[in-house]
Formats: C-alpha cells, sequence, structure tokens
C-alpha cells in the first residue's frame, strides 16, 4: 500500500507545525502524498481556529505553492475538513468555491441539542458531561442518538468525499467511560449509519488521531463498526488526524496489515 495522509492539521488551523515542516516529515517517512484538511465552517463562523472568508484563499495559495516546490518529491493536495451544523455550517462543495478543495473531509464536532445550543463532542470528558446534564437532561443516550441522526443527515445531505471518525463520541470512553459500546440501542444506531453511508458512495476514513493523542487504542471507526461497513462494500482510506508533524503515520504500520484501503487521486 502505498503512504498517505489526507487528514493533516497545520498552524492554519489548530496543528503545531507548518505545513511546509509536515512535507517534510511526510518525505522522511517515505510517503507518496500528503493532503491537508484545515478545519473550515463555512459559509459563515466567527472562530479563530477555523478557516474564514478571507483566509481560506492564503491557505489554498499557500498549499499549492508548496505542492509546486516539492513536487519532484512527494504529490501535496489542498482539502479541508467542514463541519456540519445544521442550519449553519455545511461540508459542502458549493461553500468551498474560493479554495477549490481537492477533497472535503465532512465531520460532526458539535451536537446541535434540541433547544440549538451546541455540545462539543471532543474538548474533554468534563466539557461533555457538562453539554450533555445541560442541554441533553442529563441523558447520554439522547445525546448520542442525536450525534448519529446529524451524522446520517451530513452523509446523506451534502457533496463531499470522505466521512470524517464517524463515531467520535467514542473518543473519552475508554479512560473516562460515559456508555455501553455493547448496548442494543448503541449497535442499532451503528447499523442505521452504515446503511446511510453505504448508500452514499462515500468513503470513510479509518482515522488514529484518538490513539496518537492517547485516548484510544484503536481507530474511528470501532472494529465492529468498521465490519458493518465492509459487510456493505464500503471503502476506507487510512488518516492519521495528526495535529503535528511527529504524528503523520501514527499506526500506520500495524493498520495497514490488517485492513484494506484505497488510495485517492491515483
Amino acid at each position: 500500500m502505498k503512504k498517505t495522509n489526507f487528514h493533516t492539521h497545520t498552524t492554519w488551523c489548530d496543528g503545531k507545525d507548518t505545513p511546509e515542516t509536515v512535507i517534510l516529515a511526510a518525505i522522511e517517512k517515505g510517503f507518496s502524498a500528503i493532503g491537508f484538511s484545515s478545519h473550515a465552517m463555512l459559509p459563515e463562523n466567527e472562530l479563530d481556529w477555523v478557516l474564514v472568508p478571507g483566509k481560506a484563499r492564503s491557505y489554498a495559495e499557500e498549499i499549492r505553492a508548496l505542492a509546486g516546490k516539492y513536487s519532484d518529491k512527494i504529490r501535496v493536495y489542498c482539502g479541508v475538513e467542514a463541519d456540519y451544523i445544521p442550519g449553519g455550517a455545511c461540508p459542502d462543495r458549493a461553500f468551498y468555491e474560493e479554495v477549490k478543495p481537492d477533497y472535503i473531509i465532512g465531520s460532526v464536532h458539535y451536537v446541535k441539542a434540541p433547544d440549538g445550543n451546541l455540545v462539543a463532542v471532543d474538548i474533554s470528558p468534563e466539557n461533555l458531561a457538562d453539554g450533555i446534564r445541560a442541554y441533553f437532561e442529563g441523558s447520554v443516550e439522547s445525546y448520542i442518538r442525536a450525534y448519529f441522526a446529524q451524522e446520517r443527515e451530513m452523509i446523506a445531505k451534502f457533496d463531499f468525499d470522505i466521512i470524517g471518525h464517524p463515531d467520535l463520541v467514542r473518543k473519552f470512553n475508554a479512560k473516562s467511560p460515559y456508555f455501553n459500546e455493547n448496548d442494543v440501542w448503541y449497535a442499532e444506531e451503528l447499523v442505521k449509519t452504515a446503511d446511510v453511508i453505504a448508500a452514499s458512495g462515500k468513503i470513510v476514513e479509518v482515522n488514529t488521531g484518538a490513539i496518537s493523542r492517547g485516548w484510544l487504542d484503536d481507530a474511528y471507526p470501532s472494529r465492529p463498526f468498521r465490519d458493518l461497513l465492509r459487510e456493505r462494500g464500503v471503502k476506507f482510506v487510512l488518516n492519521s488526524d495528526s495535529h503535528s508533524a511527529e504524528a503523520v503515520d501514527c499506526a500506520f504500520d500495524s493498520f495497514a496489515k490488517s485492513e484494506n484501503f484505497v488510495t485517492l487521486f491515483d
């Protein structure tokens, strides 16, 4: 398998290293391609760690200039990780003409509660517990069902390429358990989501980001979820969701030996 990564964060959003630093690390590690996927929440947002109109253009210009500079050593692609927030940000190509992305990763990092408030999925266990208590009446099941419903809506409704960490709700569940992944209701959500993913034809990433950050020993999606997707003929791409140059190939050797992956842009 060719060594590639298309989920990469840099100083353009919440990453530690510059794009050029990451490219040089990828070359040293033997990558054939690297794709950048800065966080984005268009059409509108006011956050300083995601792409906003104007900043998005400068981001794309830098990535494409670096692609030219290192074209004899590695293929470099310009993408975005675009959030879905119902009634707001959308992972849809129509909103990213300014970037003209080579690809879009669609992700859910904030779950919209019934009263319209947003609960962050992956900031910290404490932040998540506070959000569930305040906006989902303390019901973990209601929160997780809302998360997967939002995932399914995103997958079915918008024009993007890669589904990012589709069970991100697992991030804190190993070290700060808050639900049982063997419960029937949770298995039902995985099956419903797998069906929607298969019908969409979109690629799912096997994302090793929680491994590099010390939260999990396995990737997103979980092995049972991957099995459901594989049974339905869904294709996978291996991504690290790296926020530093050193993590750009986290756990790639172990997953490359046990999984079948596609490579974008062959």
